[in-house]
């Protein structure tokens, strides 16, 4: 028994190794072919950073920060893959209805991510920019670093990418019956207590426009994921107990 349990622990490592290798060598083919793209990509992150002129300090800053930036987008290029190998992965313990729930959900990842991704670059960041570039500016002139304006542009599009991914979770839970509707609204309070404070660690600055720019979205998506749990939720899970006497 022991021997087949260290069978099976031994095939579940090898298992996770093919995914990681797998996983590492299509980041970094994303990697190589994203690197002739990185110039336009500059371009698209460089577009909302109004009138500044950005900058480099150190010898090796400016190479660094091209290859960081090709790194970002060859996971972001990798990332169906990756997720589809996670998928793989993890697909044994899993029951055939929770596969078929999983892999119709899949397309649904990328769009929601690319929409979040979107809302950031388009509604957020030029609010956001203007007001971290122009304050103060009366006092001091801004020599904004390439490196940390990389940095902060692609920590919010990754970040509220993920806050829009929000509906399909909760939704995949209802669906599997691990959350009820009931329970969602009662915990409505918490959720626009979380989005608030999901909108002060996302956005780089303190005032609370740009804060509630980021909460509004994620208390809407919540909403939204209530009304999707309400009609996902298994029906026999709905229905109200009777009693047991005849």
């Amino acid at each position: 028994m022991e021997q087949e349990k260290r069978l099976t622990l031994l095939e579940h490592l090898e298992e996770l190794r093919k995914r990681l290798l797998w996983s590492v060598i299509a980041v970094a083919v994303g990697i190589v072919a994203s690197f002739p793209l990185t110039p336009y990509i500059f371009d698209i992150l460089k577009s909302q950073a109004q009138d500044i002129n950005l900058i480099y300090t150190h010898v090796t800053e400016m190479l660094g920060i091209y290859i960081k930036v090709a790194l970002y987008c060859g996971i972001a290029l990798a990332m169906p893959f990756l997720i589809y190998q996670l998928v793989v992965f993890l697909s044994p313990a899993l029951r055939d209805r929770e596969k078929k729930y999983i892999y119709f959900s899949l397309p649904v990842v990328f769009i929601l991510f690319a929409a979040g991704v979107c809302f950031a670059y388009f509604v957020f960041l030029p609010p956001a920019l203007k007001f971290l570039l122009t304050f103060g500016s009366n006092i001091a002139q801004p020599m904004i670093s390439i490196d940390n304006y990389v940095a902060v542009v692609v920590k919010l599009l990754f970040c509220v990418g993920l806050v829009f991914e929000i509906p399909l979770v909760i939704t995949l839970l209802a669906k599997l019956g691990v959350v009820s509707p009931q329970k969602l609204a009662k915990g409505r309070k918490w959720a626009v207590l979380a989005a608030f404070v999901l909108g002060a660690i996302i956005t780089p600055t303190v005032d609370p426009v740009n804060q509630t720019l980021i909460a509004a979205p994620i208390i809407v998506l919540y909403e939204l994921s209530i009304w999707l749990a309400k009609i996902v939720y298994p029906r026999k899970a709905l229905a109200p107990s009777t009693s047991a006497d005849s």
